[in-house]
């Protein structure tokens, strides 16, 4: 390990914040180039932080034009643009990005595209973007990639920067396998996000689907979120994003807020205010929300003239048809509510169909009584934690969407299903009819939490995590045993008069193999553990999980002890007789062997083996995908039973084991351990 870089603290390193649009949008006018701040989540989350950090910000700037003036204006920001062609843009952006990975992603598979153009030109450009970065970066770089548009870079930036320190972020939803699967390209997908070291997701729901998939697509287990993939580490793990919480708590300290509050109560009065802001997206889901509040005026005409919805829509992605439909769906029902409702001194909904400034933002989160935030599916939703965050005296009441990621941490939340219509509009009456001690409790909670686990919080966790992925990495890439340990070992071996030596069989002595045949020991194996073995301070051991007949057959001449079926049986070189480690029962063989009948239908090629005290379903030599796919489901199954039976599931490689609990080589190792004394030192060294 170099020891420089486990030292180095990120702080002092340069980050390279990749993602598809810079924090800068250039547009073109008739007086040149126009120069001002992105919108969107990602970019105002990501730019609180930045000016803390060393860092070097690369993406898109949102124009097709590419000259060396606007290089050098961004440089001024620190943002160096990718230059993306216009035909590439429409296929890229507007394309594969946002109707087919958007909208799969947000489980809408019914709306999701599939073209073969589109998918060649999203490799494009993130080779674009993998040719800027691999232009800037420098070894102690730390390249951070963010979000949908950019998951096939990461693998391309790992083969030509091997050693580099890579980590991806996810900010929409990942789906389950059976939505995913429905995605031609999903192999390259999963391979281009596990070129990065950490992986990070908002919820463990959409972590364990990436987990799920990895597992059955590429066969790839995992422990504890730690994945192996070509020989490297890599970690999957949970960061929710947090928000800058400070400058939305103390934003009614801001005399242009306070200006913007009183605009809105001259015009809303004293009437009790719900809330939405969107960008105009199917996935936000407005017309439920609209039909929702429809729902809440006819259940409750007691509450006519006294509240009234604000809904704020920022425009996105208009020039696509089914965006168009979408605006035209709200303003049909924005108008059908109001004439259907209103009265000559009351509109129930008004409706702000435009992007809103940070000050206009946060005084509509001051002055709302209720916060109706109800997508169909979100990764995170940001306007939640901030609404939450400006309740500064503690009043107010967030409803929200059980499908948005920010539901998992704002549990004191009115949660609701944005599909159940009846059920949204309880909550609304429910959260007009609050009494202020509950509103303060609840959000006096939420909010100490989103206080602590602010978006620096976030960066600087996810900045950790990924150097200890280094670090881990480069422990574990000691392959090679250097000279100065070999010649330690050695002295040490001939220093000791007595010597137990462990040694598993399958995968460590021989390759894995699913016929016994195929792993049957050869000459040159049998010398080495002949030599071993005749050495009078060695104890040899041979643990595996063989049956005992086998064992019998293979090394029946060798002074060596043996451990069968993982720990069922041992055999001690004096003895020469099998004995049983404990009791043990195989009663439940019988229901479990029936299950694994099935799948055996299921997989041909598949084979049952049976010992005494364990089953396995062997899969090594069948078709990868189906195998797979098919191993997962049997281990949910039998993971399920197993907690009413005396046993353990193992999975291996291309196994599935089930044995009695108790059985394990770690176990048949420690009583070898506990018969071992030291007997002095022998100096003698011996020529084999």
């Amino acid at each position: 390990m170099n020891p420089k870089k486990k030292t180095m603290n990120w702080k002092n390193r340069r980050i390279l914040l990749v993602s598809n649009r810079l924090p800068i949008t250039i547009e073109k006018r008739k007086g040149g180039f126009h120069y001002h701040p992105s919108i969107g989540g990602l970019a105002t989350a990501l730019s609180s932080i930045c000016t803390k950090y060393n860092y070097k910000w690369i993406g898109w700037h949102g124009v097709t034009s590419q000259s060396k003036k606007i290089e050098s204006k961004l440089s001024e920001y620190n943002c160096y643009p990718v230059f993306i062609g216009k035909k590439d843009v429409e296929k890229y952006y507007h394309g594969f990005c946002n109707e087919t990975l958007w909208p799969l992603f947000h489980y809408f598979p019914r709306t999701t595209k599939y073209d073969f153009r589109q998918w060649e030109s999203y490799k494009k450009v993130n080779e674009l973007f993998r040719d800027r970065i691999v232009e800037i970066a420098k070894p102690d770089d730390i390249i951070w990639i963010h979000d949908y548009h950019l998951m096939y870079l990461a693998s391309l930036l790992r083969n030509e920067l091997p050693d580099a320190t890579i980590g991806f972020f996810l900010h929409t939803p990942f789906p389950p396998l059976e939505i995913f699967r429905l995605l031609p390209w999903r192999i390259e997908i999963l391979k281009g996000v596990l070129g990065a070291d950490l992986i990070g997701f908002h919820t463990y729901e959409y972590s364990n689907n990436f987990l799920n998939a990895i597992l059955c697509l590429l066969g790839i287990d995992h422990e504890l979120g730690n994945v192996l993939f070509e020989e490297r580490t890599v970690k999957v793990d949970v960061l929710p994003i947090g928000i800058d919480f400070e400058a939305h708590f103390n934003a009614l300290n801001n005399e242009n807020v306070k200006k913007e509050i009183h605009k809105f109560q001259s015009v809303t009065g004293k009437r009790k205010i719900i809330f939405s802001i969107d960008r105009l997206d199917y996935i936000k889901g407005i017309p439920e929300r609209l039909a929702a509040y429809e729902t809440f005026l006819i259940k409750n005409p007691s509450w006519h003239e006294k509240t009234t919805f604000v809904l704020a829509v920022s425009p996105s992605r208009g020039y696509r048809g089914e965006y168009q439909l979408l605006n035209s769906e709200i303003n049909e029902l924005v108008g059908k509510i109001n004439g259907k409702y209103g009265t000559m001194g009351w509109t129930p909904i008004v409706y702000i169909h435009r992007t809103l400034p940070f000050n206009t933002l946060n005084a509509l989160y001051a002055i709302a009584d209720v916060a109706l935030i109800t997508p169909i599916r979100d990764g995170m939703n940001l306007v939640a934690k901030e609404y939450i965050a400006t309740c500064s005296d503690g009043k107010g009441v967030l409803i929200l969407s059980e499908m948005a990621g920010a539901a998992k941490e704002l549990g004191e939340a009115v949660l609701v299903n944005p599909n159940d219509k009846e059920e949204v509009a309880e909550a609304i009456k429910k959260a007009l009819e609050m009494p202020e001690k509950e509103q303060i409790t609840r959000n006096k909670a939420m909010q100490n939490r989103l206080r602590f686990y602010d978006i620096e919080r976030w960066t600087k966790q996810f900045l950790g995590r990924l150097l200890e992925v280094k670090d881990s990495q480069e422990i574990m890439s000691a392959k090679i045993v250097d000279n100065e340990i070999r010649f330690q070992m050695l002295t040490d071996y001939y220093k000791s008069s007595s010597r137990l030596i462990l040694l598993d069989y399958d995968g460590t002595l021989v390759p894995f193999a699913s016929k016994p045949e195929d792993a049957k020991p050869d000459n040159t194996l049998l010398e080495i553990l002949k030599k071993l073995s005749d050495v009078p301070e060695n104890e040899v051991v041979l643990i595996t999980g063989r049956d005992r007949e086998t064992l019998d057959r293979w090394f029946n001449n060798l002074n060596i002890s043996l451990v069968a079926e993982h720990g069922a049986w041992i055999k001690k070189k004096e003895s020469k007789e099998w004995k049983v480690i404990e009791p043990l029962t195989s009663e439940w063989k019988k229901e479990i062997r029936s299950i694994l009948q099935l799948f055996l239908d299921r997989v041909p090629g598949s084979f049952i083996e049976e010992k005494d005290f364990s089953l396995a379903w062997h899969y090594r030599d069948v078709e990868e995908e189906a195998s797979i796919s098919l191993s997962h489901e049997l281990m949910t199954i039998l993971t399920q039973i197993s907690a009413n039976l005396e046993i353990g599931v193992l999975k291996c490689s291309k196994v599935i084991e089930i044995k009695n609990v108790g059985i394990n080589k770690g176990r048949a190792g420690l009583r070898f351990l506990s018969t071992v004394s030291p007997k002095g030192f022998c100096n003698r060294p011996t020529n084999n």
